[in-house]
């Protein structure tokens, strides 16, 4: 974590297996260009008034050139004490805090300029391409948004321009994999059964708005033409099976949810789901069709496509 003052760059180096950062009272004392005893007054007082547990944010290390144990104290000590003190750095320390935090509240994310480094601009750029895909009061969160960037990120800087024509277009396995709008629909009220013994749905979930509505979809997802299926490779079919089980509302409630759900579950059933879905990228992708334009299908397709790719690669 880096804060600037007039005369050059702080920078505090962290324990991070740990989520965390080590110093003693010396080292808190030169960050903030204050003396010792000032450190130890108010960490006596930081502990006293129990703002900081002392058993997780204190512990004792021998270190280089010291006979005996010294104590070391944690990055929420640190912080602490640099809002306690009234150095020129502390002051310095407490301005790009409070900034820091500020944009943190605001645009729900924070970014580490030095740790992108060159493709910091690519970055925000494709941050800003996948919320221009959202309407205005889009119930997608940033954080949504940053999971996607983190899961294309590698691919997606490679792209020459946010367009569908740079998305892949077509899937890699031809395999034959077919499944009927009742074999949908009985694993569906499966998951039904399990959510509301969790109390986590009603019995509105999964119900049809009108009769069929998920057989329906399963034939457009297995459409063919010419003898020729629309969708041939089984990327595209379980692109799509998402697509318009989110964007069709087949239900009364859980759209979304069900969409989720049929979509690994025609990959698990096709032997093709590999690495890429964790549960927060699966839900950031599906609110992310949820909350999009009709007009941007061929792109949130393509997003699913490229998505489904990066296992092969």
């Amino acid at each position: 974590m880096i804060y600037q003052t007039k005369s050059g760059k702080i920078e505090f180096r962290g324990d991070f297996d740990r989520d965390t950062v080590w110093g003693t009272q010396q080292q808190i004392a030169e960050v903030f260009n204050i003396d010792r005893t000032v450190v130890t007054k108010h960490i006596n007082k930081i502990l006293k008034d129990k703002e900081i547990d002392g058993k997780s944010n204190v512990q004792k290390m021998h270190i280089a050139n010291s006979d005996k144990p010294v104590k070391l104290y944690s990055l929420d000590v640190i912080l602490a004490v640099g809002y306690r003190t009234n150095s020129s750095k502390a002051i310095a320390f407490r301005i790009w805090a409070t900034k820091t935090l500020k944009q943190h509240l605001l645009q729900g994310y924070t970014i580490n300029k030095k740790s992108i480094g060159n493709n910091y601009q690519k970055f925000m750029q494709a941050v800003e391409d996948v919320k221009a895909l959202l309407p205005a009061e889009s119930a997608v969160s940033a954080k949504d948004v940053l999971e996607l960037i983190n899961i294309f990120a590698s691919t997606w800087f490679s792209l020459n321009a946010y367009d569908e024509k740079n998305f892949p277009q077509k899937g890699v396995s031809r395999k034959q994999v077919y499944f009927t709008g009742e074999e949908l629909t009985i694993a569906l009220q499966d998951l039904k059964r399990t959510l509301i013994a969790k109390k986590q749905a009603t019995e509105l979930f999964a119900q049809e708005t009108n009769k069929d509505s998920v057989g329906g979809i399963v034939g457009n997802v297995f459409q063919s033409f010419g003898k020729k299926d629309v969708y041939p490779t089984i990327e595209e079919k379980a692109a799509h099976l998402l697509y318009f089980m989110v964007k069709n509302h087949p239900f009364i409630d859980g759209n979304k949810r069900s969409g989720a759900f049929s979509f690994v579950w025609f990959l698990k059933k096709a032997g093709v789901l590999q690495t890429s879905f964790t549960p927060e990228t699966l839900t950031a992708l599906t609110l992310l069709v949820a909350e999009s334009r009709s007009k941007d299908k061929e792109k949130m397709i393509g997003l699913i496509l490229l998505l489904l790719k990066k296992d092969y690669e």
